[in-house]
């Protein structure tokens, strides 16, 4: 399990906090990169910009999105790593406080894997986080070209 990493999209620092918080709880360990903005996670993704170079053959088991972003908004960010035939089969878990009906439906169209609201209180969060986690890195069986 420690080899497989979690890519985190946030760009609001008191979530980037609660959720390294909810996942150090819960005793999820693994290697958490995070990208502050929608261009910053595609860079990461596809190595270019700052990440240029990076070996792109270490890819994260999970993708947790944030739908409202600067730069690039979650939504284009989840279409641009589904039309890649590097990243679409990633796994991505929106995460995101939008209780927008258009959000949810357009992620499952645009090929979200789950769409989590995050819970305003805390510990309903850290148990969100626990399932998340125990779902996409223990249990989550990943395509093939996706094997750690």
């Amino acid at each position: 399990m420690d080899n497989k990493i979690i890519l985190l999209v946030e760009d609001n620092p008191d979530d980037e906090a609660l959720t390294k918080r909810a996942l150090k709880q819960n005793q999820i360990l693994n290697q958490m990169i995070t990208a502050r903005d929608g261009a910053e996670a595609l860079d990461w993704l596809f190595g270019t910009g700052r990440h240029a170079g990076r070996d792109l053959s270490v890819m994260p088991t999970v993708i947790l999105l944030d739908l409202k972003l600067p730069k690039i908004d979650g939504l284009e960010v989840l279409q641009r790593i589904r039309s890649d035939p590097r990243t679409k089969l990633l796994p991505v878990v929106v995460l995101t406080s939008s209780k927008e009906e258009q959000d949810l439906a357009q992620s499952y169209t645009l090929g979200a894997n789950s769409y989590m609201r995050k819970p305003v209180d805390f510990a309903q969060f850290a148990d969100a986080i626990k399932h998340l986690g125990l779902y996409w890195l223990v249990l989550n069986e990943p395509p093939p070209t996706l094997a750690h």
